[in-house]
């Protein structure tokens, strides 16, 4: 007994000594290493001493760190929420020691009321509950805000999308609920002319929404915005009876919607499927019916339509953890339809979702495919990119 608790001061004393050497290293030194590390591991570097707490908490070390995060172009992490079988359950996955054969996955505490994911953003989510109110929030940290009720349809939340702007330091979420323009024929029948949306948006820290009026595009395929050069873009079509797929950006600077030249990617208009972001780079997904294979376009030049180059070229697959229902159902549809490219990793892998219910890890140099699982994965859930940090909005 006694000399357990010989060893247990002893332990004690040593632990105190590290954490008073920790304490003496320059300041400089501390905040060049621990600003590199991944979120997990600074979250534990924060219970190593006193001074490393605080500094961590520190305004000026967090943005230096999610800048940092930015720079290095490390493997990406992502926000993984469950809607069946156990809904309002969010793991956090992060693939920055991929290339060591290392994934993290950490099960995130449960919100305080049932919340929904709608958008990431330098480390914050953008979410809404089941009242329709909208709301801000890190993840880690656990901070929250909730946004103005919105002016024109306040019990509906249409196609929101949360962006920041590096020239202004502000973040915006904007809203777009799609709208049927009819005219009527005669007195007895009305038709469909043309589609558009109506638009508001908010400068997170106003009061209040403002009206932009409205668009002449419905979007399509709504969770696979793609945020680049301070805009965002979507695929759209504009109007119901037609099938070419538009590139639609919106600048959060100026606040207008303009129109990016598309990759001449196959025959049919129709084969841009989704929007990514590859190396910082504008990307898009492309399906073609022929064959059923998946194309990776990437613009290298932003704006300029003779920079869009394939990638890469990904051939069919069904995941074995689809059900057998599910599995029957992909066999006789086309199936690359329900990918989607979430990514291209650093070591030239892809991270690919199959229809909210599986993620591949597919192999360009060997061609093979790789089912990615972790402890309590869902059977059915929304997936998006999210960088780990502590990040917060200071108006």
């Amino acid at each position: 007994m006694e000399e357990s608790t010989m060893k247990e001061g002893k332990l004690m004393k040593k632990g105190k000594a590290a954490a008073n050497m920790m304490d003496r290293l320059p300041r400089e030194v501390v905040v060049h290493i621990l600003s590199r590390l991944p979120l997990p591991s600074l979250l534990n570097s924060k219970l190593v001493c006193r001074g490393w707490r605080t500094l961590i908490r520190d305004p000026f070390f967090i943005s230096k760190h999610l800048s940092n995060l930015a720079e290095a172009g490390n493997d990406p992490s992502f926000i993984l929420e469950s809607n069946w079988p156990i809904p309002d359950q969010r793991h956090f996955i992060d693939f920055f020691d991929h290339s060591e054969g290392k994934v993290i996955s950490k099960k995130l505490p449960s919100s305080p009321m049932p919340m929904y994911l709608v958008d990431s953003c330098n480390g914050l989510l953008c979410m809404h509950d089941t009242s329709r109110s909208v709301y801000i929030c890190n993840p880690f940290t656990r901070l929250y805000i909730e946004l103005p009720k919105l002016i024109k349809y306040p019990t509906l939340v249409g196609n929101l999308g949360l962006g920041f702007h590096q020239k202004t330091k502000e973040y915006k979420v904007i809203q777009i609920v799609f709208r049927r323009k009819l005219r009527r024929v005669d007195s007895s029948t009305t038709s469909t002319t043309s589609s558009e949306s109506e638009v508001q948006i908010l400068t997170i820290g106003s009061p209040s929404w403002r009206d932009l009026g409205t668009i002449p595009y419905r979007f399509i395929h709504l969770k696979t915005k793609a945020l680049v050069n301070g805009r965002l873009h979507w695929l759209s079509k504009p109007n119901r009876y037609t099938t070419a797929s538009l590139l639609v950006s919106f600048d959060l600077e100026t606040e207008q919607f303009q129109e990016v030249p598309k990759p001449d990617c196959c025959g049919s208009e129709r084969c841009l499927r989704h929007l990514m972001v590859v190396r910082g780079c504008l990307s898009a997904g492309a399906f073609h019916e022929n064959d059923e294979r998946v194309e990776i376009w990437v613009m290298k030049e932003y704006g300029a339509k003779e920079s869009w180059i394939k990638e890469l070229s990904i051939g069919r697959y069904m995941p074995l953890t689809l059900t057998q229902q599910e599995s029957r159902h992909f066999i006789y549809s086309k199936r690359n339809l329900f990918v989607r490219v979430l990514c291209v990793l650093k070591n030239g892998e892809i991270l690919l979702e199959y229809k909210s219910r599986a993620l591949v890890i597919y192999n360009p140099q060997h061609e093979t495919f790789k089912e990615f699982t972790f402890p309590e994965m869902p059977r059915w859930f929304k997936i998006n990119i999210h960088v780990g940090s502590l990040n917060w909005l200071h108006h």
